[in-house]
């Protein structure tokens, strides 16, 4: 049997999008139309995965059923109540329609993540409850016009879990085949199938990495959170080099147990991680700040905060900020980390940049906007691959006919 063609041809650069984000941070599908041409992969964020092995879409509303006034459409034109059958509205009708303008963008459905990994063990590890995912994950790719699954399984914890892991991804491997060849689309590229993994030795050691290769089109690095509210002292949340965690180490883990450069997407945070009383990196602090929307959390966009210096640290590939005044240390990636980090990737011949999460850059015209930073670093060419337009089988009229 001969392998199949590599899933990208050109530099990934995927974006994470929360489904919430369209609630106080105001961040609608039409935002990431602004900047489609420079993105190839959405991670559509997050799925639920149910004890008995169900995965349920997070936000029914958000996902599927809201009407969007001309304004928040990527077409401009109004969701209208009064069409026939039975339709998909939301942010997977906008996801389909900028496909259908971008061919290049591609959306999948990520499941899982910090808040919904639980149940992943106990579903893996029962063939009735790991059937059940497959056939409910596949449904709703091929119901809401996606282009394959993500799964954020936060983590394996033992070996027992990461021999079923391999057992998972197998069986979905098979079954989005098997669609595709429903569907009569053997000749267009494959669904994908992609994770997000651990940079953190503790958790990725666990991983049957080299088993779980043939199966996984992309790993995502979550290259980030190496520091946090959790430390006795400040540290570099997203370092390239030193400090007890840091992402070269994760990737020559990675290369070390068999997975090809190109799988390896490295993870960009785009929000940084504030401490309080405190002198800088490397030392005590007493507290955490307020955060945008979560305490000692900061969306890029806010940073550096008024008052407060950037630092760049060109050796560890880290930066921050401070405030003598305040005595506030936030970690987060400057435009120039960011930089620095993307001649990493090419030197090291890896897949591209992921970045969790997209409402939290600058607008596009701004000049510190970092999916700018990532696609001229990278050159100004992305992976061209392209996305899926038809799904005959879906349950919603106006993906069956590709909306025309």
């Amino acid at each position: 049997m001969q392998a199949p063609p590599p899933a990208t041809n050109g530099p990934v650069i995927a974006g994470y999008f929360a489904n919430w984000g369209i609630y106080g941070r105001k961040f609608n599908v039409v935002d990431v139309a602004a900047q489609a041409n420079k993105l190839t992969h959405i991670l559509y964020a997050f799925a639920n995965l149910q004890e008995d092995g169900q995965v349920v879409i997070g936000d029914p509303f958000a996902d599927k059923e809201k009407h969007f006034p001309p304004e928040l459409t990527v077409d401009g034109k109004g969701d209208s109540w009064n069409d026939q059958g039975n339709n998909l509205y939301g942010n997977f009708k906008q996801f389909y329609l900028l496909k259908q303008k971008n061919r290049q963008l591609k959306v999948s459905l990520s499941v899982g993540g910090w808040t919904w990994s639980k149940n992943f063990a106990t579903v893996a590890s029962d063939a009735g409850k790991r059937k059940r995912f497959i056939e409910t994950s596949v449904k709703l790719i091929g119901d809401l016009g996606l282009d394959g699954l993500d799964i954020d399984w936060e983590y394996p914890k033992d070996d027992k879990e990461a021999f079923f892991y391999v057992h998972l991804l197998y069986e979905t491997r098979i079954a989005l085949d098997a669609y595709q060849q429903q569907c009569n689309q053997l000749n267009q590229p494959r669904l994908l199938l992609t994770v997000a993994v651990p940079c953190g030795p503790e958790h990725y050691k666990k991983l049957r990495l080299a088993e779980m290769q043939p199966y996984v089109d992309i790993f995502y690095l979550m290259a980030y959170d190496y520091a946090g509210s959790w430390d006795a002292q400040t540290g570099h949340q997203a370092a390239m080099f030193g400090g007890p965690l840091n992402t070269d180490q994760a990737i020559n883990a990675y290369l070390a147990a068999g997975v090809p450069p190109q799988k390896l997407v490295m993870g960009l945070p785009m929000y940084g991680r504030g401490f309080c009383n405190t002198d800088g990196p490397g030392c005590c602090y007493q507290g955490l700040p307020k955060g945008t929307w979560e305490e000692g959390q900061f969306d890029y966009k806010c940073l550096p905060k008024p008052g407060a210096h950037e630092h760049n640290d060109m050796q560890k590939m880290a930066s921050w900020s401070y405030d003598p005044n305040s005595r506030e240390y936030i970690t987060y990636d400057s435009p120039q980390i960011i930089a620095a980090k993307c001649d990493y990737i090419k030197q090291r011949q890896l897949g591209g940049a992921m970045f969790w999460e997209l409402s939290a850059d600058h607008k596009p015209d701004h000049p510190r906007n970092l999916v700018n930073v990532v696609y001229d670093s990278l050159g100004r060419r992305v992976d061209q691959v392209p996305n899926h337009l038809e799904y005959p089988l879906s349950e919603f009229d106006n993906i069956k006919r590709q909306m025309n």
